[in-house]
């Protein structure tokens, strides 16, 4: 049997929201509005951290931060890992040995010391990865901490007194932050390829290199092309004829918005405050700048569904877009992605086209980046000697609904460089989550899905909290959790792992 051609298309800081239909901040995405007649969407796809690296090291290789040891940005200097642990193996493996040609062109940011090419991957666009360097972890260390003392000293006097323009936020000691615009702005140039307005964070050119390598392809070896975009990650930057489309749609700020955040953790607090410069108009054109930022993506991966229909090999494609984590796009009055553990940062989309599937479909269940690993494998007939943290989402794809499937996902997150160690679950009702930094956070998801009051303090719902700490430590001593360490001075938690002895994980 013939083996499928596989198309994956991964944007950078999506939210679910802006491609699910009859929703306040859906995106106009025309692509993928008639991409989904033919796909199966999934409505509850959610990333296992709210952070790049180990978001995409998951997906990457079906397994949680705890198994594959990606926790931060990889490249800055104070990040704790840089790269997955040596025994990882990442499912491209299995695929190229199964006859696959595996071909990359984008983001990887999964790890300085590993690149594409060490996992069976042939890179298609100039620099979308660099050769492994081998360097050493101090040498990681001194160059990353290098090159941001350089952009320091470069914009030493940038903050100067000129009058704040409209997504500026002024930082002492710091460059100025702009949060959206366009590349007329002197801090936002840097953010288009070649200076060109139409190709943010060269994107574009990500897409024509992937498309260039399509049309060099003939013949009977199956494909796996991987094109990994940065937008609609901020700065939000979409070009202007995107822009264009949303004039005189004015988007409400989110319920949440005005949400004080007392009877949660101060560093939310502390992180809303971030944005405390921007009025509440500068808020409202943020969010229209990223919903065409989402436009535009989507215009992106038009051309690469065009191509496919030209060469007369869509239809028997496999096809996905994804994301690897969401954007809080002013919930509770925060922006882009890290610790506040409000779901639209897990929040990712997740819509698939497989031959024989079904069509036209939204599947509820709760799905996780990891499970991407084994259901790639499965669709490409390969095996892999890995325990994944995933499932196959074959059976949802088919429209079977499995009696076992999973009831609820678990979240681990060390922060992103702020060190906050989280681990977290929702399930249908609930969602709660442990902050090893501060005081834990449950929501009745049912009678409350904005996450706005904290029900911890009740004494009365003990017994849930209790639950669900016996649940996290559950799955988590299932997949290395390390959190074990019963000092006094570092184990914060209400109820230890102890109380998962004896019972199964899921």
């Amino acid at each position: 049997m013939n083996k499928p051609n596989i198309l994956i298309f991964m944007t950078d800081q999506q939210r679910a929201c802006s491609v699910l239909p009859d929703n306040a901040y859906k995106a106009k995405t025309p692509v993928l509005d008639e991409f989904r007649k033919e796909s199966v969407t999934f409505s509850r796809a959610f990333c296992p951290a709210p952070h790049c690296c180990p978001a995409r090291a998951s997906f990457m290789t079906g397994l949680m931060p705890t198994q594959h040891g990606v926790w931060h940005n990889v490249n800055v200097a104070n990040a704790i890992t840089r790269g997955l642990k040596d025994h990882i193996r990442p499912w491209s493996v299995d695929m190229r040995e199964a006859g696959y040609r595996m071909l990359f062109s984008g983001k990887w940011h999964v790890s300085n010391y590993q690149q594409p090419h060490d996992y069976g991957w042939e890179h298609v666009a100039p620099g979308s990865a660099h050769p492994s360097r081998r360097l050493s972890r101090d040498e990681q260390d001194a160059a990353a901490r290098e090159r941001e003392l350089r952009n320091l000293q470069r914009h030493a006097g940038d903050h100067g007194v000129s009058e704040r323009v409209p997504g500026e936020i002024r930082r002492a000691g710091m460059r100025p932050y702009i949060h959206y615009g366009d590349n007329t702005h002197p801090f936002l140039a840097q953010y288009f390829r070649d200076g060109e307005e139409d190709n943010p964070f060269g994107d574009r050119t990500v897409v024509d290199a992937a498309l260039a390598k399509i049309d060099e392809l003939y013949g009977n070896e199956p494909w796996c092309l991987y094109v990994g975009t940065l937008g609609p990650h901020d700065p939000y930057v979409a070009p202007k004829r995107f822009l264009d489309l949303y004039e005189g749609v004015e988007f409400p700020l989110p319920d949440t918005f005005d949400d004080p955040m007392d009877d949660k953790p101060a560093l939310y607090r502390r992180t809303r405050d971030r944005f405390a410069q921007l009025t509440r108009e500068e808020h409202q054109d943020a969010i229209r700048h990223y919903l065409a930022f989402c436009t535009y993506e989507d215009w992106l991966f038009g051309r690469l569904i065009d191509k496919l229909k030209e060469r007369g090999e869509y239809e028997d494609a496999i096809i996905l877009y994804l994301s690897d984590h969401g954007d809080y796009l002013g919930d509770h009055g925060l922006w882009c992605k890290g610790l506040p553990s409000f779901l639209s940062c897990y929040h990712v989309p997740a819509i698939a086209k497989m031959p024989g599937g079904q069509q036209g479909v939204v599947r509820d269940e709760f799905v996780s980046l990891c499970d991407f690993a084994p259901t790639l494998l499965e669709m490409g007939t390969a095996e892999s000697p890995v325990e994944f943290a995933g499932t196959s989402l074959m059976p949802l794809l088919k429209g079977e609904t499995p009696a076992d499937w999973r009831d609820a996902l678990f979240f681990q997150t060390n922060g992103n460089e702020t060190y906050g160690i989280q681990r977290s679950t929702v399930t249908d009702k609930w969602r709660f989550v442990y902050n090893g930094f501060d005081y834990d956070e449950l929501y009745d998801l049912e009678s409350d899905p904005g996450q706005m009051h904290n029900l911890v303090p009740d004494p009365q719902y003990q017994p849930v909290v209790e639950e669900m700490y016996r649940r996290i430590w559950t799955f988590g001593l299932a997949h290395e959790e390390h959190l074990l360490n019963e000092y006094i001075m570092t184990a914060m938690a209400d109820y230890g792992p102890g109380i998962a002895a004896g019972k199964s994980a899921r």
